[in-house]
């Protein structure tokens, strides 16, 4: 494992295999980063709210809200060189404000873990269709088959539950034990073999009668389908995709080492991950418009339309069921990132052992992951703030805690933390880090308050 020194006392570190070097770190954040976000949600989300213009206002949210976020979330990690919340009442302390900071990533900590628990439901899905996808149930269906046999699976609580069960296992297992080599070795195969996937099914999706339609829904913007909803909802998908607001940047960054550039590093990382988000909705949108199949048919999408692409292929059933394995993986890699930040503070403030802490905070989890299961079930009638008990817990985590995460680590970053301490830790005072600090102080907090406002019915 990774160790480094602080105080005289040996640090352990569970996250990066080679946390000193940018290579290790960008895979390890890549690797939390690239997942369902941006193969699952991505594309649902963005049919869910008109296509094109969504897209443009998440490229923008991307780049002028979440890259400065990303980068704020990394210097404060490097900078404390602890756990989360540890990090946070350090340094508030440091910069001479307050401890209180802490609750900023306690409340960071609180969203990852109820991201987790329906994010491990629809990883258990994708195990679900490893078995299927193998089986060749695909291969001539069309798509009310498909549509039919993924909700023959949401309709089945059981399966899914125990889907969900093997994956939180799998999830808690590797955290207890440290799973350093396994981020680095999975990522580093997992992430270039669904590239290559993706890159297959887009060429093989030039062919589709469906191709030139999905492409102009997904990319020519009709801003009469765009309301501040669905900017925040381009917001929210953005601090998900990325991973940000949860913790899991910041205990990544507390082992990155001082020679490597924040700023290189963030930009690889934000080029890597809105590259598959984007890949994977050019392949999903011709799928859905070749099959006739409705775009903002929501949570399921993916479910539907990459299998009917994968049928369409020679040698589609090898690839479905190495898609939905190597999809698999990534969900794994991202749900480690998710879990750290949890089981590092129970660590720390409850003295007990990490087996004990993962246990204890993976147990919460997989018990709240079934209000998800239910939700397309036996629940699926219950409606709470207008929505199933899935789609509340996604809306206040996404579209509330993780840009409220954003907000106050942007703010403690450029406001809180002296000029000093993260010039030095962006590389100096120059021209970059004179950009990160105007964006960080004005375009981050201002753009992220305004969308709420917007979201909320203040701005009319």
């Amino acid at each position: 494992m990774v160790k480094q020194e602080e105080n005289g006392k040996e640090r352990r570190s569970f996250l990066l295999g080679h946390g000193s070097t940018r290579l290790g770190f960008i895979l390890a954040v890549t690797g939390s980063a690239v997942g369902l976000g941006n193969i699952w949600k991505f594309p649902y989300i963005a049919g869910q709210n008109g296509g094109g213009a969504f897209v443009l206002v998440y490229l923008a949210c991307v780049a002028l809200i979440a890259l400065p976020v990303l980068m704020s979330e990394i210097l404060i990690g490097r900078r404390g060189r602890r756990s989360p919340v540890a990090t946070m009442a350090l340094l508030g302390e440091e910069e001479g404000s307050s401890r209180r900071w802490q609750w900023v990533a306690i409340v960071a900590v609180f969203a990852g873990i109820l991201i987790l628990s329906y994010y491990s439901v629809v990883a258990g899905w994708t195990l679900a269709y490893v078995p299927k996808a193998l089986s060749g149930i695909f291969r001539d269906a069309s798509a009310q088959d498909a549509v039919l046999i993924f909700k023959a699976l949401t309709d089945d609580w059981q399966s899914v539950a125990v889907a969900h069960t093997v994956f939180m296992a799998a999830t808690i297992a590797l955290i207890a034990r440290g799973y350093e080599r396994f981020v680095e070795k999975a990522v580093s195969f997992v992430v270039p073999a669904l590239l290559l996937l993706l890159i297959l099914l887009a060429v093989r999706g030039m062919s589709s009668s469906g191709f030139a339609e999905g492409i102009s829904y997904l990319f020519k913007p009709d801003f009469s389908m765009l309301t501040w909803r669905s900017v925040l909802h381009a917001l929210g998908q953005a601090f998900f995709s990325l991973s940000l607001g949860i913790g899991a940047v910041m205990a990544y960054g507390a082992y990155l080492s001082n020679q490597t550039s924040i700023t290189k590093t963030a930009s690889a990382v934000v080029v890597a991950d809105t590259a598959i988000a984007v890949l994977a909705a050019i392949v999903i949108f011709p799928a859905v418009f070749t099959n006739g199949l409705n775009p903002a048919d929501g949570p399921g999408l993916v479910f539907v339309a990459l299998p009917l692409a994968f049928h369409e292929m020679a040698g589609g059933v090898f690839f479905a069921t190495s898609f939905f394995v190597l999809l698999s993986f990534a969900a794994l890699t991202s749900a480690l990132g998710l879990l750290e930040p949890g089981v590092a503070w129970v660590v720390e403030h409850s003295g007990r052992t990490r087996s004990q802490a993962a246990m204890l905070v993976g147990g919460v989890i997989w018990a709240t992951g079934f209000a998800t299961i239910f939700s397309f079930n036996e629940l699926a009638g219950f409606r709470l703030f207008g929505g199933t008990l899935f789609e509340n817990i996604d809306y206040l985590t996404s579209n509330i805690l993780l840009p409220l995460g954003g907000f106050f680590i942007t703010v403690f970053a450029a406001w809180v933390m002296c000029r000093n301490s993260t010039a030095d830790e962006l590389g100096g005072a120059g021209n970059i880090y004179r950009l990160w600090r105007f964006f960080s102080r004005w375009v981050v907090p201002v753009g992220i308050l305004v969308i709420c406002a917007g979201a909320s019915g203040v701005i009319a």
